[in-house]
């Protein structure tokens, strides 16, 4: 910083004194410290100080205790909660650490439990990554309206209890569950979906109405089910659609479609006109 004050001095030393000056007549000789005179030092220290004609006191701000002193009225010193609308964007930010959620929840309201950072909706934890918090950060939340955290909202789960969690489906109809790469529906591209883990099964279901949409063998044991990332106590089993389902398929030569396995005859298509 002295460096660059030292070469800013310099610069306007210059300029003021030994520069021509487009202003000046070049015929005349006359050199610009004849015409301008340098501020003396002590005047560039000051600065005009302007008050408006009323002044009002200011609102009291919270205090903020410095390390070695004790914690914040009202605030114990450990793991806070606050919560925070998720914006259009879906990318969320907790002292300048980007949280991405996803547009899809775009103007759902999520917790923050912060020691270890949980996100919960509706009191379902939906993700969880490591602290980058300190101790100075968490008392800037306190200040902006964080409280004192009560548990951390992390799923007691028992093997082989059903679990669900929630997955975007890919553009290849596919979607990432314990690692693996399982197929879902190319219907269901780009779309978030509900997934019901039992023993056996995996149910994918419409988040909002918890209608069934898909069912898959699932491939995970139950110690990679109790690991998966934003799992919780699973809800009430996912509803088939009340309206027919409808299909299509293609008939074979004999005539003979197949559906869920199961050959269903058909009329035998025509033959070819001449």
């Amino acid at each position: 910083m002295a460096d660059a004050q030292t070469a800013v001095d310099a610069w306007v030393a210059d300029y003021n004194a030994n520069r021509p000056h487009q202003g000046l007549d070049a015929t005349v000789p006359v050199t610009p410290a004849d015409r301008f005179a340098p501020i003396p030092n002590e005047q560039r220290q000051l600065v005009d100080l302007w008050l408006p004609p009323t002044l009002e006191a200011s609102p009291t701000a919270p205090a903020v205790a410095s390390p070695g002193e004790p914690a914040m009225s009202g605030w114990a010193g450990g793991p806070v909660e606050f919560d925070q609308v998720v914006p259009p964007s879906g990318n969320m930010s907790v002292a300048g650490r980007q949280l991405w959620l996803g547009p899809a929840r775009a103007g759902l309201t999520v917790r923050f439990w912060a020691g270890v950072i949980h996100l919960s909706i509706g009191g379902a934890r939906v993700k969880s990554v490591g602290s980058h918090l300190t101790v100075a950060d968490l008392r800037k939340l306190v200040a902006a309206g964080a409280r004192d955290a009560g548990p951390p909202p992390i799923p007691t789960l028992a093997s082989g209890e059903a679990v669900e969690v929630d997955r975007v489906i890919s553009a290849a109809g596919t979607f990432t569950l314990g690692g693996q790469i399982l197929v879902g529906a190319a219907i269901l591209a780009g779309r978030q979906v509900g997934i019901r883990i039992e023993p056996t099964t995996l149910l994918l279901f419409d988040l909002d109405t918890r209608i069934l949409l898909r069912t898959r063998p699932n491939p995970l044991i139950a110690e990679q089910v109790l690991r998966l990332r934003g799992a919780r106590p699973a809800g009430p089993p996912p509803r088939p659609a009340q309206e027919p389902v409808r299909v299509q398929r293609l008939a074979d030569h004999t005539g003979v479609v197949s559906v869920c396995g199961q050959g269903v005859g058909a009329a035998a298509p025509m033959p070819d006109e001449p």
